[in-house]
């Protein structure tokens, strides 16, 4: 067994519905499926159970072998897992470095560029997530002028004005393919297109995406793709990836930087760095080796699996979803058209916090954001009858007035 690569099979499946959805013959790989109603795949996929054998795995060889697993896979690992994601994102093997959250991939990108200059200028939308919003609002203290986009609705970004800020002051653009509370998709060629023209570097965060929609990060022709595996790659938390471009690879030069990233880390050599010229370039400190075991079971189904196969059904239950929603007389804020929908679909029905509250208290499990409602994420794993069920419950729910107990908790949401 590679520290790298398991070599347990995911093979233990379930039969039943698989005549008619042969993706259901998953769904015993997912243990929290037989007691649960699993629609939160946007926020946390789905643990499969082969990661009992994967961590077990990584501690054995922690207590068996000791410090000799660096050399017999660990210190490999934090590129070595990424070729488990390359194909998912339609990237090359060694293309990938592997880091502990999809913030860091943005501030090693970031730290291979200087604000000091004329082109300073960061271009991102209202509606990319937090968290990437905050990091560069900071690098304002390092000169970078952030130039954030208001949108006039919470479904789409506004396209003609986001291609229009992109000039030839900029220097970065991070945006996200899939937005995390509409699940609509962002036209990433027509930005890349721009920035490419102007002199720009274009960062896709695609989190939402990778998993749920099939994806070729080299064909878009991206600088850099960032993403984790927390969500529809069901690989939990402490991954995230990060692709560079071939031709950019061994040209930028980060300051975030470490050990790691050095071409004989084991000499110890003191003062500047000797940085590789692969995916290694953009590590730093010691991997996170545990989370590097935990994520591949998950990789290893969706590989076996195929997003294509993903997509087919993900569009048939997000519509299902939409149809129920819209009979209800609910607001929908995710695309209509499906070739600009993902995974998600976000209903905005009345008390949409406190039905969320309640239906998690029922073990069905969505989430609730801010001027998008009730997201409700089905995966390949679930039966469309639990969309019917979600759906149905939230009338329910409504009807009798079950949302009331929690409206106490709405002003700590």
């Amino acid at each position: 067994m590679i520290k790298g690569k398991l070599g347990f099979a995911a093979a233990r499946v379930t039969e039943g519905g698989a005549d008619m959805d042969p993706l259901l013959k998953w769904r015993g790989e997912f243990p929290i499926l037989d007691h649960t109603t699993y629609m939160i795949s946007n926020s946390l996929g789905a643990m499969p159970r082969g990661v009992y054998q994967a961590v077990r795995a990584y501690a054995d060889s922690w207590a068996e072998r000791g410090v000799r697993v660096w050399e017999e896979g660990w210190w490999e690992m934090a590129v070595g897992v990424g070729d488990q994601i390359a194909p998912l994102i339609g990237a090359g093997r060694g293309e990938i470095s592997l880091h502990q959250n999809v913030t860091l991939t943005q501030a090693v990108i970031s730290s291979c560029f200087d604000f000091g200059g004329p082109r300073n200028k960061v271009v991102m939308v209202e509606l990319e997530f937090p968290s990437i919003q905050y990091f560069y609002h900071e690098q304002r203290r390092l000169g970078a002028r952030v130039e954030l986009l208001p949108t006039t609705n919470h479904i789409r970004i506004d396209l003609d004005k986001l291609l229009a800020a992109i000039d030839e002051t900029t220097l970065l653009v991070p945006i996200s393919l899939v937005l995390f509370r509409s699940s609509s998709i962002v036209d990433a060629r027509a930005i890349v297109e721009r920035a490419h023209r102007v002199g720009a570097h274009v960062i896709l965060d695609v989190f939402q995406a990778a998993g749920t929609i099939p994806l070729d990060v080299r064909s878009l022709g991206v600088d850099f793709a960032v993403g984790g595996v927390l969500k529809w790659l069901c690989g939990g938390p402490g991954v995230a990836y990060l692709y560079v471009r071939e031709d950019l690879r061994a040209k930028l030069r980060p300051a975030l930087t470490g050990w790691i990233a050095h071409r004989r880390p084991f000499a110890f050599e003191t003062g500047t760095i000797d940085a590789r010229d692969d995916s290694f370039r953009y590590l730093n400190g010691t991997p996170h080796i545990p989370a590097l075991y935990a994520c591949q079971p998950g990789l290893d189904i969706l590989n076996k699996i195929g997003i294509a196969t993903i997509r087919e059904k993900s569009m048939r239950m997000t519509a299902r979803l939409m149809e129920g929603a819209r009979t209800r007389g609910w607001h929908l804020n995710t695309p209509e058209n499906p070739a600009e929908r993902a995974g998600t679909v976000s209903v905005e029905c009345p008390h949409a916090y406190e039905v969320c509250r309640e239906l998690l208290a029922r073990d069905i499990l969505v989430d609730y954001r801010p001027k998008a409602g009730v997201r409700l994420s089905p995966h390949f794993y679930n039966r469309e009858d639990e969309c019917d069920l979600a759906l149905s419950q939230m009338e329910e729910i409504l009807k009798t007035g079950a949302w009331e107990k929690h409206t106490a908790a709405v002003t700590h949401a």
